[in-house]
């Protein structure tokens, strides 16, 4: 009994590692599609490429 006790606890604890992962990922993510939209200050000039 002490068995499946244990390998549920451990099953419940990967999961939620799981869930942290993913949220951590989606984190950083989601960081780096906003830092790629960031344009700068200023007026950008798309025509102008030097």
């Amino acid at each position: 009994m002490l068995i499946y006790m244990l390998a549920a606890a451990m099953t419940v604890a990967m999961l939620i590692a799981t869930v942290f992962g993913l949220h951590q990922e989606a984190g950083r993510v989601r960081a780096k599609a906003n830092i790629k939209r960031f344009e700068g200050f200023g007026i950008r000039k798309p025509y102008r490429h030097f």
